[in-house]
């Protein structure tokens, strides 16, 4: 499995390429907020974590960013809620 995640902002989206399938996470980004619209796993690679990498990889990169997090995604969502080292990020 390849370890890089990247910020794909002609997209507007992180990535995860795994065995030739492409993971997600969509965002839109305003000054000092980003928000997570979809975040997309691909059938294929399902069950093997690849979405909770993605979440993890995303919010930290909206702390080192310093932004603000709207989880507009049921996924991130839900990360946020199991992860309460990340409920500060989100804009209230």
């Amino acid at each position: 499995m390849s370890d890089e995640i990247i910020d794909n902002r002609a997209r507007n989206r992180y990535e995860l390429t795994v065995d030739g399938f492409t993971a997600h996470v969509d965002y839109a980004r305003k000054p000092g907020v980003i928000t997570f619209i979809h975040t997309i796993v691909p059938e294929q690679l399902g069950g093997r974590g690849i979405g909770s990498r993605l979440a993890q990889f995303a919010l930290d990169d909206a702390r080192r960013n310093g932004e603000k997090v709207i989880p507009q995604c049921s996924f991130i969502a839900a990360y946020i809620k199991r992860h309460a080292e990340y409920q500060d990020l989100v804009l209230a």
